[in-house]
């Protein structure tokens, strides 16, 4: 009986009935609802969505997305997303470092996927 039960079990998790565990990489998504890169102005915040290095505002900005921009979500906490650059603008940002690595604000992304 007990090893009837682990095949069934094992030939559910090989057909995928299961639902699969969250792995980083496995959710993507882009920018949306940030003004065009054409009305880009660093100082006053407008044309990107700051890359910061935790998730909330009082943390430091060290990078910026841009509307349309790809990124892989690796984490959530709250409305923050950690994220990658994945292609885009952010590939070669007006401010910051290629390729950003870090949290923004979850209203500005439309993300699917296996999501955390």
């Amino acid at each position: 009986m007990r090893r009837g039960i682990l095949t069934v079990l094992a030939m559910v998790v090989l057909l995928g009935v299961v639902p699969a565990v969250a792995r980083a990489g496995d959710c993507t998504g882009f920018v949306t609802g940030v003004r065009p890169i054409s009305q880009y102005n660093h100082a006053a915040g407008n044309g990107f969505l700051a890359v910061r290095t935790g998730p909330g505002t009082q943390f430091r900005q060290i990078g910026e997305l841009y509307l349309g921009d790809e990124i892989a979500v690796w984490a959530r906490q709250g409305a923050w997303y950690r994220v990658q650059c994945m292609s885009g603008r952010c590939l070669s940002p007006l401010w910051g470092q290629p390729n950003p690595n870090g949290w923004v604000y979850g209203q500005y992304l439309s993300i699917g996927g296996v999501c955390p």
